[in-house]
């Protein structure tokens, strides 16, 4: 298969497609809409997953886990989570199959294994968690209750696309249980802040915090923070979400406690998660027609290095001088890989490297042996130098710290040159179709506007930003008053 990508240009949608394809990140599989994340896929999504479970532990959250399956009664007992999910909802019916007497060879469902209760597959998991903390809470000693579960939901998407929309993706979901409201709003902010500083440290990705509107918000929540992050394409991508969800949740499952004056009162509560779909955003801000660009640190391997010879003498000697500096990136914690294999050319092996986004690639040849020097490329410019071996881990060290520092910077101003305000409908228009990007607008604060803005234009309210401050305006679609600014993109 070629290598050759179609240009962002070109085909957006295809391009993107391709290259999580050909860079072995994921692909497609048997079961519609669902998708198998291939090894080197799945070993960025583990150092996404090894930082966030880091910082999810530093604030005082504990793993847990929850059954997959969640009972159709308990499913509807809070009736906006229900409704808000309902249409995406797998089921499971029977338990058993048996041979089909009239296709020999062929299985069919056991029409006496019919579930007593029709089992919900989790699209998210509130009502298990839920039900499961009315039995873990009675006291204000057992509060607050900070529960984190990394798991696999199911939600039936008709329209899917790798990474960003499956029938089936992996996440993480926080579900805590607080004394007072206060508390529990106060941690819906933190794990958003959490999920920010992860993202634009870790990710490179810079993003805008805020609140969701009320259509916008998660099923069953009073409020929900976000995070949301422009792609390259000039569409929003919702990053992660926190919700504070009041008592909603306490009340449909009964989960009261007895505070210290005892008195018996309703828990309050918060659920917040990230997915897969990080590896949409991370792909999307950061690639070009090459292939991937990888953050240094999200980047299964930071270093590759890459032998160049003609004799088995001439690889014994440049392997030699190849563990030595494995040695020495590997006590700096940069993490190196040594390709040596014998079945692929050099060429192959840059092309490989460069299509999977490798921060830094060292080749060492011949004529490096002799000078006492490596080429040391990096992806994100595509630039190349020969650096001496004396200096080589001082330079590796600096440009792990460069690189990283340098793709936020670029897609923090590709977001600043494509934030737009705007303050009538036509320029409204003008922007989304001509320049995209997030659009600074005034909006009257109904959902009928926020709606007939959708219907026309395809764009949404993507958040209130938290910065956003108070200014006198009218509303860019119907002409009522407004005090602040939200902003307005096309999204994924």
């Amino acid at each position: 298969m070629s290598k050759k990508l179609t240009s962002r240009a070109e085909d957006y949608s295809k391009w993107y497609n391709e290259l999580v394809v050909k860079a072995d990140l994921a692909e497609n599989s048997a079961v519609r809409g669902c998708m198998v994340i291939k090894p080197y896929g799945y070993a960025i999504w583990e150092k996404m997953q090894a930082e966030l479970d880091r910082m999810f532990k530093e604030t005082g959250h504990q793993n847990a886990y929850f059954p997959l399956f969640v009972p159709k009664s308990l499913f509807e007992a809070e009736e906006k989570n229900a409704e808000g999910f309902a249409k995406e909802c797998a089921v499971v019916t029977h338990y058993r199959l048996q041979n089909d007497p009239d296709k020999p060879g062929k299985l069919r469902v056991d029409p006496e294994a019919k579930l007593e209760e029709e089992l919900v597959v989790r699209p998210t998991s509130e009502a298990i968690i839920w039900n499961t903390f009315k039995g873990w809470v009675q006291s204000y000693r057992d509060l607050p209750l900070l529960i984190n579960q990394w798991a696999n939901v199911v939600r039936w998407e008709m329209r899917t696309r790798l990474f960003l929309r499956t029938a089936e993706f992996l996440w993480q979901e926080g579900h805590t249980a607080h004394e007072t409201k206060a508390e529990a709003i106060a941690e819906a902010e933190l794990m958003n802040n959490v999920y920010a500083t992860f993202v634009e440290n870790f990710m490179a990705i810079p993003v805008v915090k805020g609140l969701k509107t009320e259509s916008e918000r998660f099923a069953g929540a009073d409020d929900t923070y976000c995070i949301e992050a422009l792609m390259q394409d000039g569409k929003a991508l919702q990053a992660g979400t926190s919700h504070f969800l009041g008592q909603n949740f306490a009340k449909a499952f009964d989960v009261k406690f007895t505070s210290k004056e005892g008195k018996q009162d309703y828990v309050w509560a918060t659920s917040w998660g990230v997915s897969t779909r990080l590896m949409g955003a991370l792909i999307m801000t950061h690639s070009d027609d090459h292939g991937l660009v990888l953050p240094p640190n999200l980047a299964p391997h930071q270093v590759v290095i890459v032998p160049i010879y003609k004799t088995d003498e001439q690889f014994d000697e440049i392997s030699k001088i190849a563990n030595l500096i494995i040695s020495d990136l590997r006590a700096k914690n940069i993490s190196v890989k040594y390709d040596n294999r014998t079945t692929y050319r050099p060429g192959a092996k840059f092309a490989q490297h460069e299509l999977q986004g490798v921060p830094l690639r060292i080749a060492i040849g011949p004529k490096d042996l002799e000078n006492g020097t490596v080429e040391l490329a990096r992806r994100d410019t595509l630039t190349k130098e020969v650096v001496s071996l004396d200096l080589l881990t001082g330079i590796v060290e600096g440009l792990m710290t460069e690189i990283q520092n340098t793709l936020y910077k670029k897609a923090f101003d590709f977001r600043a040159s494509h934030t737009t305000e705007v303050n009538t409908f036509e320029e409204f228009k003008d922007t989304l179709e001509k320049t995209g990007g997030f659009i600074s607008a005034h909006w009257d604060g109904t959902t009928e506007t926020e709606d007939k803005i959708k219907d026309i234009t395809k764009a949404t309210i993507r958040c209130i930003p938290e910065n956003s401050v108070e200014e006198e305006g009218v509303c860019v679609f119907s002409g009522k008053p407004s005090t602040r600014r939200v902003l307005f993109a096309k999204a994924y």
